[in-house]
């Protein structure tokens, strides 16, 4: 089976098809992750009647369904039985440290339903979870339950986690000495950042219910003499000052003045001589892969006035709140880092 890239033009009604019903595989591969599949397979080789006994499936769609994953390069075959391709067992197993299917799992429960809303969206502007309270009261309710709260901070690793080690990198840290993440959870990117970095020392600033988590999660890398969790609201307290302040995946959920106020609160926390880095999923003008701007459409359909923003925006926020000497690194596969410095205090006369 080929597949047509998302980024070549079509040239065939059958390339046309094939874009318009992405949505098909996309929920096979959810389905699979939700029926835990992958994590099944990676216990051992099956055949379809074991896995229907397994992780029950009904013997109508599963011979179909699990031909689609083959053909997906997700599980291989054969003869009668079944096993995980390579990259399936090594990041949807759950058993596995490098699991990341968790924002998989959340595209599945939220994206995936907002999306049948998307010409509502297009029509009026207002986000498309059909039948969903709302959002700020599904979130208040979220983080009072400890189980969903787990669940959408393993969301947050899997999608945080494996940009730490490009963050460590691409950053020159050695003259600083403590950096501050706002909107870290559970401080999985900090960690990634400290372990890397051995003379930095780090704080999390979030809402007050994920201490508890972040506390356990630190605990975990033997950081916690290196860490430590400021819980608050980023509106309304202030915020812990750092050599370095980090935010990632936080502004794009909110509105572009909520943003402007966000960028002055964390540039007045950057101790003079240090640095804003901002990391998102930022858009351009004439882009090459439409995955930044599928992102962003899907944070209109999920939040009242989230998007992805442009590097110009994101530049006159920092300008606005007085940082300067703007650059950017491309971090990971889809993310870029705006790194913005805080002027250093003149040195007073003798």
């Amino acid at each position: 089976m080929t597949h047509i890239p998302l980024t070549a033009e079509p040239s065939t009604l059958d390339d046309i098809n094939r874009i318009g019903i992405a949505f098909a595989q996309a929920k096979v591969v959810l389905s699979a992750i939700e029926l835990d599949l992958f994590s099944t397979l990676a216990a051992g080789p099956a055949t379809e009647q074991q896995l229907c006994e397994k992780i029950g499936l009904h013997p109508r769609g599963a011979r179909d369904f699990l031909t689609a994953l083959v053909c997906f390069g997700l599980l291989r075959k054969d003869g009668d039985t079944y096993t995980n391709a390579p990259a399936a067992d090594r990041f949807l197993d759950k058993a596995k440290p490098e699991y990341s299917g968790a924002f998989l799992e959340r595209a599945n429960r939220m994206m995936y339903p907002a999306w049948s809303g998307l010409t509502g969206l297009l029509r009026t502007g207002d986000p498309q979870l059909a039948g969903r309270e709302d959002q700020a009261a599904a979130f208040e309710r979220m983080m009072a339950d400890p189980g969903h709260l787990r669940n959408f901070l393993r969301m947050m690793d899997a999608v945080s986690g494996p940009l730490g080690p490009h963050l460590a990198a691409a950053f020159d840290w050695s003259e600083h000495r403590t950096v501050l993440d706002v909107g870290g959870a559970r401080g999985n990117l900090l960690a990634q950042v400290l372990m890397a970095q051995p003379h930095l020392t780090g704080g999390v600033f979030d809402l007050p219910a994920i201490a508890p988590m972040f506390d356990e999660h630190i605990a975990g890398f033997g950081l916690t003499d290196r860490a430590a969790f400021t819980g608050g609201d980023f509106f309304v307290d202030d915020l812990p000052s750092a050599d370095i302040v980090v935010t990632g995946h936080v502004l794009h959920d909110w509105t572009p003045d909520e943003r402007a106020r966000l960028v002055r609160k964390m540039a007045d926390a950057v101790r003079p001589g240090g640095a804003l880095l901002i990391y998102d999923q930022l858009l351009e003008e004439a882009p090459d892969d439409p995955w930044n701007t599928l992102i962003s459409l899907n944070m209109q359909l999920i939040t009242n006035g989230g998007s992805e923003y442009t590097l110009a925006e994101c530049t006159a926020w920092l300008a606005d709140a007085g940082l300067e000497s703007v650059q950017t690194v491309p971090l990971g596969e889809h993310d870029t880092l705006v790194i913005a410095r805080k002027p250093a205090e003149p040195k007073k006369s003798a």
